[in-house]
């Protein structure tokens, strides 16, 4: 990968769930497509479109901005059929084309009825891309890598990896297995408030869901954390592991860690009280742009 991919994606993006053009009426359509251009004029490197979207989902976010690297973060590989995909991509404009990435996953079994085989899925998928007309290469697509088989294959066959619900440890064993070379852009969570008690409340609310799903607490576990760790919703330890609660300054100084452990870009998902990461928490992402400055 070379400094003009990685300045592509910037050091600093936004995650967010709520960016699903198909899923919204007139007025929400409305409300996505100002919040991208406002985030596109704040500096972030890359908007994510969080929540399993679809090409069209993507398509939309890029036809809506300007110069912002979109991603998908993560498009199933089980609901959109790798030729479908490339053909949606090859109807963008080539500066369009040029800034869409697609972030690709296998889901997890409690999800997908389908789901068998998720590593050889994920190279049929693949190699399915590589031979549409035209391709989808590999500098223009991640991988949703937690293990470190997906990891390598993240490195052979994509730009790098986009891991989800990870600490800053496993982004230091990720740059190891990557190699120097690929991109590493993990997700962090992050709930903007000083009531550390009311943040914990509505990261647990969040994290919930995933801790139902073994992808996730297989990983876990791998890191050293224990069933026990997953009770009553996650327990402080497993918490502030996994996310980063304060004010905007110590979301800050938690991104610089994953940096620090070997992130090339991390992907910031705010949660909110009530909504969790599925509203446009547009003050919140002025208040990190603000606090982040040039290192965005």
């Amino acid at each position: 990968m070379t400094s003009d991919t990685r300045g592509a994606f910037g050091k600093i993006g936004i995650w967010s769930g709520a960016l699903h053009r198909s899923r919204a009426d007139d007025a929400g359509k409305a409300a996505i497509t100002e919040a991208v251009t406002e985030l596109e004029d704040l500096g972030y490197g890359t908007l994510w479109i969080g929540g399993s979207p679809s090409p069209d989902d993507a398509a939309a976010v890029v036809e809506a901005t300007r110069t912002i690297t979109v991603a998908t973060g993560i498009l199933s590989i089980w609901d959109h059929p790798a030729a479908e995909v490339a053909a949606r991509v090859a109807k963008l404009d080539a500066g369009a084309r040029g800034r869409l990435v697609l972030g690709l996953g296998v889901s997890h079994a409690p999800m997908v009825p389908q789901y068998t085989k998720p590593y050889s899925a994920m190279v049929a998928y693949l190699d399915a891309l590589d031979s549409a007309a035209p391709p989808v290469d590999s500098g223009q697509r991640v991988l949703a890598a937690l293990g470190p088989k997906m990891l390598r294959l993240a490195t052979d066959r994509a730009l790098g990896a986009h891991p989800y619900l990870v600490t800053v440890e496993h982004t230091a064993e990720a740059r190891e297995a990557l190699g120097p070379d690929a991109l590493l852009a993990p997700e962090l969570s992050v709930v903007l408030d000083t009531d550390l008690d009311r943040a914990r409340t509505t990261a647990r609310t969040m994290l919930a869901m995933y801790l139902q799903l073994p992808n996730y607490t297989d990983n876990l576990l791998r890191l050293g954390f224990t069933e026990g760790d997953f009770e009553g919703g996650g327990s402080i330890r497993l918490l502030d592991a996994l996310f980063a609660l304060g004010d905007a300054e110590q979301v800050r100084k938690r991104a610089r860690q994953y940096l620090d452990a070997g992130a090339d870009h991390v992907a910031l998902q705010v949660l909110t009280a009530g909504q969790g990461g599925a509203g446009l928490p547009r003050a919140e992402w002025r208040a990190l742009a603000e606090a982040f400055g040039d290192e965005l």
